[in-house]
This record gives C-alpha cells, sequence and structure tokens, in this order.
C-alpha cells in the first residue's frame, strides 16, 4: 500500500516549500528571515504557510536575537518562562542550553504541546540553533489535527465533551522541595482544557492531551462510570491511550539542525519531542513562545 504524494501547496508565496511529510511539516529555502520580520506582505505569506504546514523550517538564518524576537512578536506578544527565565538583554527570548554543567532533566523528551499548564497555552514559537552536536539532537512535532482526524469513531463519541488536567507542579515542579513546589502550584494552579479543542484560525478539530496531562476531570459520570474499575483504572488507561497517539509516525516530521537553523510551529495543532541522545555534547537553542488564547 503507498501513500499518496502530498500536493504542492495552495498558499502563493514568494518562497520555495517543500513538504517533508505527507501530514506536517515543509521547509522553506529563498527566505532571509531577518527581511521577513520587517516586511507585512513575507509574514503574511509566512503565516499563511504555518497554518496549512503547522511546523516550518530554514536553514543558515544568519539573524541577530533582536530579528529574532521582532519575527516572533509579529505573531503577538512573546511570555516569559516560570522555571527557565528570559535572556536579560531580549525579554521573552528563553535560552535553552545543554552541556556538561547542566541538571539533568527529561521534560523536552516527551510528547508535549508547550505550557498548557499555563489557562492562555503559547500560539505558537520560533525556534533557533546556535550550537548542535555533531551527530543527534533532532526535534520531531507530531500533527495533532491528523491524530484526532483518524481516531476511531467510536472513541471520538467518547471524547466528545471531556476535560483534562494539566499542571506544571507535576512536571517541572516535582523535584522542587515541597514548599517550593507548593509555591509553583500557587502561582501557576492547574489549568483546564478540553481534550478535543477547536483551532481559533482553521477551524480543525486538535486531540489536546500530552505528558503535562495528569487527569481527566469529568470523566465519573453515570453514563462512563458502572464499577470503580471503569473510573480507575478506566479513565487513566484513556488517557494513556490518547496521548500515545503523539508517537505514531505517520503525524510526525523529524528535523536535524544546523547551526542557524530555525523552526516556527503551531503550538495549538503540535506536539514536539526534543530528543535527547547527544550527551555529551553541547546543544544550545534560543526560543521565543508567543502569547496564545484560550483553547475551545
Amino acid at each position: 500500500m503507498t501513500t499518496a504524494t502530498r500536493p504542492p501547496s495552495p498558499v502563493p508565496t514568494a518562497f520555495r516549500v517543500e513538504p517533508l511529510t505527507c501530514t506536517i511539516g515543509a521547509e522553506l529555502f529563498d527566505v532571509d528571515l531577518g527581511e521577513v520580520s520587517r516586511d507585512d506582505t513575507l509574514f503574511a505569506e509566512l503565516r499563511a504557510l504555518l497554518l496549512e504546514h503547522k511546523v516550518l523550517f530554514f536553514r543558515d538564518q544568519d539573524i541577530t536575537r533582536a530579528e529574532h524576537v521582532a519575527l516572533a512578536e509579529r505573531f503577538g506578544p512573546l511570555e516569559d518562562h516560570p522555571v527557565v527565565g528570559s535572556d536579560p538583554d531580549h525579554p521573552g527570548l528563553v535560552r535553552i542550553y545543554k552541556d556538561l554543567d547542566s541538571p539533568p532533566e527529561h521534560y523536552e523528551n516527551a510528547y508535549h504541546c508547550d505550557a498548557t499548564w499555563r489557562d492562555n497555552p503559547p500560539m505558537g514559537c520560533v525556534l533557533r540553533c546556535v550550537q548542535t552536536p555533531p551527530v543527534g539532537g533532532d526535534t520531531i512535532w507530531v500533527n495533532m489535527a491528523e491524530a484526532y482526524r483518524r481516531l476511531p469513531g467510536s472513541v471520538k463519541e467518547q471524547i466528545a465533551g471531556l476535560r483534562a488536567r494539566h499542571s506544571i507542579e507535576a512536571s517541572f515542579g516535582a523535584q522542587l522541595p515541597l514548599e517550593q513546589r507548593h509555591a509553583l502550584h500557587a502561582r501557576y494552579p492547574d489549568a483546564e482544557h478540553p481534550v478535543v479543542r477547536t483551532h481559533p484560525e482553521t477551524g480543525e478539530k486538535i486531540l489536546f492531551v500530552n505528558s503535562f496531562t495528569t487527569h481527566l476531570v469529568n470523566y465519573h459520570t453515570a453514563e462512563n462510570v458502572r464499577f470503580g474499575i471503569d473510573y480507575a483504572p478506566g479513565a487513566g488507561n484513556l488517557l494513556q491511550f490518547l496521548t500515545s497517539q503523539a508517537s505514531i509516525p505517520e503525524y510526525q516530521v523529524r528535523w536535524r539542525w544546523t547551526e542557524n537553523s530555525i523552526a516556527i510551529w503551531d503550538n495549538r495543532s503540535t506536539q514536539h519531542y526534543a530528543v535527547q541522545d547527544y550527551w555529551p555534547a553541547v546543544r544550545k537553542m534560543e526560543r521565543a513562545g508567543i502569547v496564545g488564547d484560550r483553547p475551545f
């Protein structure tokens, strides 16, 4: 059985666009993102392509941090990260530097949608590679609209109307001492989102659970629960099945970083996974996250 070739992009554009898979991702050529950050027409074309392909890739983008921030701010205001923090000279630009002195952590090498523990998770991100390992350190993105589309009809019926809890305390906060963990939770209480969200621009339905999701909050109803086993472990088993959809290769694209390569992704319709296979090599990335809206 063969897979149909993805048709050429219907979006008229000044860029050369090469889709990387049949379901997600395109690499753009003949692009200077510094120029795009200053040009309304070029940015409008880039934004349309992002909605179509969900993640866009660029190589050889020797742009400044100021241009990086300016490009991301074209999409909207930037947000800080409560744990990692921002570059002191460029608010909203987060340095994700991994070297031999970095503390061990395992947040990036899980399929996740950025900061769904916020009431308003990011709309998207612009990520630039500053230094990459000679091999390894790839990132995978997943089309979660496709993941929802290809769910069995019975599962779509089962999860319609379900909502789930997302937590920074159970992820970034888990390694903190008790008082610091509780303080983090007080500052960022768990967020509740629909299991299936609607993309505010395309109208697509998106499977919206990931590694920040702790449990389904409104599953325990008379329609779903006859005996205790229907809820525990029944609800947890359902959530595990849903989160596992991100690991299906047919929904994915994998990008090999080079210095000054950039990825721009729509955080509303994708998940990603940073492969941590490169130790003891060094990997340095800089990310600008864009404030998003409340999922519905």
